[in-house]
């Protein structure tokens, strides 16, 4: 395998940042739960409902405007249509946090599992991102720190769940409302460096197995200018 010598192609943590939507998708993001929230408390779940989804329409609508991607726009909405639905369902307001509650659950044991017989997600998630092929799985430092990213991610997932489950029987819809706020952009950006971190260690580790013993040295000293430049 040769990696590519493109800098285009390097990821940054602003380019991550960028990439999770930055502010602008911390507040599409929460512009309906929040409104959904309020109006549930003041006005009862069905015109919960429809504020929710008129501020996900919206919000869908303005994307469309400023020519944004249009994959986050329309699942975005999808995932506002989807949990309004599941909450009017079941006749209360806290079922809106039910599909975020089981899907946490669910990421958490499939990243768990993929710890535990050592074919860890994120390192597979980027291969298929990058376009690159699975030599990374003959490198034990490679392996270990899609380990350490993909263990980041579980115990993300675990804590959503965890916390947003105990305030679910506890029926504190507003309290759930604000950890999902809490614990969704900034801890899927926290676990997000740390992935970018485990992608560095990898590179670093097939620049060092590719090469010639003469040239590792060497390898690593551009890696160190790299870094400071980053």
């Amino acid at each position: 395998m040769t990696l590519p010598q493109n800098g285009s192609r390097r990821t940054s943590p602003d380019r991550l940042l960028a990439q999770l939507g930055g502010v602008s998708g911390l507040i599409y993001s929460s512009l309906p739960v929040v409104v959904f929230v309020a109006v549930s408390g003041l006005f009862g779940l069905l015109p919960a409902v429809a504020s929710a989804m008129g501020v996900a329409a919206l919000v869908l609508v303005w994307r469309l405007i400023r020519r944004e991607s249009t994959q986050p726009a329309f699942s975005g909405f999808f995932g506002v249509a989807v949990c309004a639905l599941i909450a009017y369902v079941v006749g209360a307001s806290k079922g809106y946090f039910l599909l975020g509650i089981w899907t946490s659950l669910l990421w958490a044991v499939l990243f768990a599992v993929s710890v535990l017989i050592r074919r860890p997600v994120v390192g597979y998630a980027w291969s298929w991102a990058s376009g690159r092929d699975r030599a990374w799985r003959g490198v034990p430092r490679a392996v270990y720190a899609f380990d350490i990213a993909t263990v980041c991610w579980t115990l993300v997932f675990a804590a959503r769940f965890v916390v947003q489950r105990l305030l679910y029987e506890a029926d504190q819809t507003g309290w759930l409302a604000a950890a999902r706020i809490a614990m969704g952009w900034p801890l899927t950006a926290l676990a997000a460096l740390v992935t970018y971190a485990a992608i560095k260690v990898v590179l670093r580790a097939l620049a060092g197995r590719e090469l010639p013993d003469g040239d590792a040295t060497a390898a690593t000293e551009l890696d160190n200018a790299d870094t400071i430049r980053d």
